[in-house]
């Protein structure tokens, strides 16, 4: 009886191990972290720090200027204009993902039916492509020709800029996108525009 005892306890000392390395493992009830989805284009939790929203305004303002350009619009109105981007400088001390605004802009204007465009990025990758196509190994019929590639009228290129002031307990940021189209013939500004961010943080006292 004694034995069957001490096998029942063992048992539920078993269990009851297996019960807690499990919830150590999961994190336990209440100490994992809540996540959901949210609004990619909503306002995010305000920082001091170049964000999402300030991506999402900067694009929207460009490109809004762009499209109502007068000399764009009567350029647009029967013909699709091509254009390569240029990689946009960041001149600010912060690690800003400027890809990520140029991309942006670059989809915001394809969707507008408005512009084509050609990536200058992946021309090693185009060529090595051409190449094998042309090596005989691809139907005759079927392969991309040499010289066949569109030139670019246009280059869309510019620069993120940052100014930060600290006063006592307050730091001033400010931050200025600006945006150039050039006619790559003429060497010609044809249109150009900024957007300006200020953003103010003020730091809480010490025991406050």
């Amino acid at each position: 009886m004694e034995r069957n005892g001490k096998s029942v306890f063992l048992w539920l000392f078993v269990i009851i191990s297996f019960g807690v390395a499990g919830c150590a493992t999961t994190g336990g009830s209440g100490s994992s972290p809540r996540v959901a989805y949210s609004d990619a284009t909503a306002v995010e939790t305000t920082t001091i720090d170049f964000g999402s929203t300030d991506l999402q305004q900067i694009a929207e303002t460009m490109v809004n200027s762009m499209l109502t350009f007068p000399p764009i619009v009567q350029l647009t109105t029967e013909r699709r204009p091509v254009i390569f981007v240029e990689s946009i400088k960041n001149k600010t001390r912060e690690h800003i993902d400027t890809e990520a605004i140029t991309d942006t802009i670059s989809t915001k204007l394809i969707q507008s039916g408005k512009f084509r465009f050609v990536d200058r990025t992946k021309v090693n990758e185009v060529l090595k492509e051409l190449q094998y196509q042309s090596s005989g190994i691809v139907d005759e019929s079927t392969r991309a020709q040499f010289g066949k590639q569109i030139g670019a009228e246009f280059m869309l290129y510019g620069n993120l800029t940052a100014i930060e002031k600290m006063a006592g307990r307050v730091k001033d940021l400010y931050y200025k996108f600006t945006l150039k189209l050039m006619n790559v013939e003429t060497g010609i500004i044809e249109w150009q525009d900024e957007k300006e961010i200020r953003k103010i943080a003020t730091r809480k006292m010490i025991g406050m």
